[in-house]
């Protein structure tokens, strides 16, 4: 899951390195619960959300807000939470990011209506946005000798990836067997066993310097995203010419806009325009934006296929889904032993091409669709596609950056995948609904007429996917020149 590495001053790598923890390992467990329960949270509620859908009576156009609503502020945010974390302690920023996680889950079950849902998750993802750098921050200052550190990052970096599988499995068979509510309210045991053990066992640690954040632009450039995505609510609902579609979408823009004009003039600013002066790096973040958007949108629409079409069981649904989280696993092994050999360049020029060739042949499905000779290897070429993408992502993120800004850079990495899943999932969304609203429109109503315009709609979804993804890859073959020697290996894998 999303989160920050800093290493330069005013950070953790800026601190004098002292004699080991001696509950490191066992702070390293709790924060890996803490981790899981995040990373969880990012698959779990997909395959609950269909039937939150029907027990809210949330609308198809206001249900991708169960999503977006946690992604924006959890991207918004994040930068901020780094920052937090480093200057208001590291531990104490790690506690009240995974109680306010339990509190917001715990709303969210509760939720009597899709409003209450939506605010649930918004509070969700401003704590995971403390959460998460915090967790990682307190494992850089706790491992401070290279193999330690190595073997804690891999046990951190494996749940991100695996954690996405178990989230598909517990959501389905919670949905299933209790009710969807438990896709959230489980966090509560979890976080209530972590912090338990967190405040006895994990040190505080904080930075030093210059402690003032850069608040007004967390605010904006959340407000920004926030004003975007309704616009495109709106346009599913009202259409694009309609005045609040237009209002909101100029509002967003503008919003961003100042956002910039904020960074460039603040002594210290939430994200430094100088990560994004170099062409390959800004490239490398313009094309985790574009995979975002069409990656988020992409899950939450199979997961719609699968239950509602398909009539999968919310386990069958997901067991279903596991092939692109095999996919991406399998692929990233590989990009890490290629990446020293071939380079960034034709590894995410590769990557983006296998996911849209997977995310096309999503687009041919029908009411009878076969998971074994369409939906798996459909899904296997999308991951395959997206680990050969995810690894060299992660190294152009940090390519020749300043050590002071390297924290920074990371995280904007993190922030931009969390932010183009929140643009491209409301964007899906609203093309799905105008497109099953097209269908309706020039067919004789029916039974099987509603479900033929699920299907076309679901099918559009993922070919407007497949483009982002493409252009995902067009933007890679433009901005990006690095050559193979100067791209370090080894970056992470970002999964959700």
């Amino acid at each position: 899951m999303p989160g920050t590495t800093s290493t330069g001053p005013g950070s953790p790598g800026a601190e004098t390195a002292t004699a080991a923890h001696p509950r490191r390992w066992v702070a390293l467990a709790i924060i890996a619960v803490a981790q899981l329960m995040v990373v969880l949270d990012a698959t779990i509620v997909n395959i609950a959300l269909p039937q939150a859908q029907a027990d809210l009576a949330i609308t198809d156009a206001d249900r991708q807000w169960v999503v977006t609503a946690y992604t924006l502020t959890f991207g918004g945010l994040l930068l901020l939470g780094g920052r937090i974390a480093d200057y208001w302690g590291r531990k104490r920023t790690f506690l009240v990011g995974m109680a306010g996680f339990a509190l917001a889950s715990a709303v969210g079950g509760l939720a009597t209506n899709g409003g209450m849902l939506f605010a649930a998750r918004a509070l969700q993802g401003a704590f995971g946005a403390l959460l998460a750098p915090a967790s990682l921050a307190l494992l850089t200052v706790l491992f401070t000798e290279t193999r330690e550190r190595a073997k804690a990052f891999a046990v951190y970096g494996g749940i991100a990836g695996g954690g996405s599988a178990v989230g598909l499995l517990l959501g389905g068979v919670l949905t299933e067997y209790a009710d969807w509510r438990w896709c959230l309210l489980v966090n509560i045991p979890i976080a209530a066993v972590a912090l338990a053990a967190a405040i006895p066992l994990v040190p505080e640690s904080r930075a030093h310097g210059d402690t003032r954040y850069d608040v007004p632009g967390a605010l904006v450039v959340t407000a920004g995203l926030v004003s975007l995505v309704y616009g495109f609510t709106r346009a599913a609902e009202d259409g694009w010419e309609a005045t609040a579609t237009i209002t909101f979408i100029v509002a967003g823009v503008a919003l961003l806009a100042t956002f910039v004009l904020i960074e460039l003039r603040s002594s210290h600013p939430l994200l430094p325009m100088r990560i994004l002066l170099d062409r390959n790096r800004s490239g490398a973040y313009l094309a985790s934006t574009l995979i975002g958007a069409g990656l988020f949108g992409a899950f939450l629409f199979l997961t719609f296929y699968f239950q509602v079409v398909l009539r999968y069981t919310p386990l069958e649904a997901g067991l279903a889904s596991l092939p692109v989280t095999v996919g991406v696993l399998l692929a990233a092994g590989g990009a890490s032993q290629l990446l020293p050999r071939v380079g960034a360049k034709p590894l995410m020029l590769g990557g983006a091409a296998l996911a849209a060739v997977g995310m096309l042949v999503l687009t041919q499905i029908d009411v009878h669709t076969s998971f074994v000779t369409h939906l798996l290897p459909a899904q296997v070429v999308l991951g395959l596609g997206l680990g050969f993408t995810f690894v060299p992502l992660s190294s152009l993120a940090l390519y020749a950056v300043p050590e002071h800004d390297a924290g920074a850079a990371s995280a904007t990495l993190n922030a931009t995948q969390q932010i183009g899943g929140s643009l491209g999932t409301a964007l899906l969304n609203t093309m799905y609904t105008s497109a099953v609203t097209g269908y309706l429109a020039t067919r004789v109503p029916g039974p099987a007429t509603q479900v033929r315009a699920l299907v076309h709609g679901y099918s559009v979804a993922f070919a407007w996917g497949a483009g982002l993804i493409l252009l995902s890859g067009l933007t890679t073959l433009i901005l990006i020149k690095v050559h193979r020697q100067d791209v370090p290996a080894g970056g992470a894998v970002h999964i959700g």
